[in-house]
């Protein structure tokens, strides 16, 4: 089991956690969670520039056409979160927003596990991972009642 690739997948989680309530301060500043999400969309596209000479990483622009038409859906749903985090988070509590987040997350990747979605490995839902969902599920009303 690789577990430092668990521990800072935990570590990302936590710090992922604050990026909502955080979008939803500037929300209140700026007066807009389209406004939020600009902000912090630009400041994730810097940091990523930045980051390209230190990885060694090069973006090759001319390959963006060989890219099938649904690669655009990462960036359009990264908007959604950001921006539905600014305003939800405020509404639901950061604690009730993560458990639904992750939730339709863990539901999203069965599907797209089962199906093998956008070329990955299909893995098939098994009934430890179904009751795994039920579990989430749970989880999220009883976060709810808290």
């Amino acid at each position: 089991m690789p577990w430092i690739a668990i521990g800072l997948t935990v570590l990302l989680g936590a710090v992922f956690a604050q990026q909502p309530v955080i979008n939803s301060a500037v929300n209140k500043v700026l007066g807009s969670p389209i406004s939020a999400t600009v902000f912090s969309v630009s400041i994730t596209l810097l940091c990523a520039v930045l980051l390209l000479p230190v990885t060694g990483a090069n973006f090759r622009p001319q390959l963006l056409s060989s890219l099938p038409w649904w690669s655009v859906l990462g960036g359009i749903i990264g908007v959604g979160i950001v921006a539905g985090g600014a305003y939800l988070a405020p509404i639901m509590g950061a604690a009730l927003f993560f458990v639904c987040l992750v939730g339709g997350q863990l539901l999203g990747a069965a599907i797209a596990d089962h199906i093998g979605a956008f070329g990955i490995p299909v893995r098939s839902l098994s009934w430890t991972r179904a009751l795994g969902l039920i579990l989430v599920v749970i989880g999220a009303l009883l976060v709810s009642r808290g």
